[in-house]
């Protein structure tokens, strides 16, 4: 065992899909959004303590609300980590970047831990699907050149693959052949990390671990073939980095939260 895999752990937090709102009992299918992360979060600490870096993957707010992110950046204050954050489909990308950037949060590429967290907007205007820009795709390539040597992990909102839902088949990264032929080229790349379907998801692609992590309120039911949630305890994605590149996940769930979820809509 070399000494790189005898230190502590660099330890990341990804929280994602939090969909607050401007109201303090803003509710998704019954569920209180506010509550649900406060949930989560007292669940991190007295489960895994503090983390070292904070990763929040999109859909931060419901509403696009100024109020929303305040209040989300807040909330992390419970941690002593600072926190880096991205867009998803229901965020006002320019309304969230100005707040994130109040709490120090608006980093796209940090090197941390002897890794790099690169952070991709794959969020489009109005749109439901992603989609990364051209200017997303150079950010990535760039930094990846410029590091060849750093363990990397890459992420962003919309799922890249199909997962086994049929319909969010339409609603994951449009250009995912560009995005993945960028990833094809730097083997330094060990993780690709995402949001938006509410449930978790792990598989390996040329030796890369893909991974999606529960929402922090409503889950989506696994290989539904139309909308359907699925009466799970909002959850979080703890990860333990060794500067060797290797790492471990756990997916982890504040089972003591209770609440009453609405499994009756057609969507949300």
């Amino acid at each position: 065992m070399t000494s790189k895999e005898t230190a502590r752990p660099f330890r990341v937090l990804q929280l994602t899909d939090p969909h607050l709102m401007a109201s303090e009992d803003g509710a998704l299918l019954g569920v209180n959004t506010r509550d649900s992360l406060d949930a989560v979060i007292a669940d991190v600490i007295k489960s895994r303590g503090q983390p070292d870096l904070i990763l929040a993957t999109g859909d931060i707010a419901q509403d696009g609300s100024e109020e929303a992110y305040r209040v989300f950046g807040d909330r992390l204050r419970a941690f002593s980590a600072g926190s880096a954050w991205i867009a998803g489909n229901h965020d006002q990308v320019g309304r969230l970047a100005e707040i994130a950037a109040l709490y120090g949060s608006d980093r796209r590429h940090i090197v941390e831990g002897g890794w790099q967290f690169i952070l991709l907007n794959s969020s489009v205007p109005g749109k439901v699907f992603g989609e990364l820009a051209q200017s997303e795709l150079e950010f990535l390539a760039g930094v990846l050149e410029q590091y060849p040597n750093l363990p990397a992990l890459v992420t962003l909102h919309h799922h890249p693959v199909d997962i086994s839902a049929d319909w969010m088949r339409d609603i994951g990264l449009r250009n995912r052949e560009d995005f993945w032929r960028i990833i094809d080229r730097f083997p330094q790349v060990k993780v690709v990390l995402w949001g938006h379907i509410h449930q978790a998801h792990e598989k390996q692609r040329n030796g890369v671990q893909l991974l999606a992590t529960p929402s922090t309120c409503i889950q989506f039911t696994s290989g539904s073939r139309k909308f359907s949630v699925e009466n799970l305890a909002p959850g979080y994605r703890w990860f333990e980095l060794q500067a060797s590149g290797s790492f471990t996940s756990e997916v982890c769930r504040a089972l003591d939260f209770q609440f009453e979820l609405d499994q009756t809509s057609s969507g949300y």
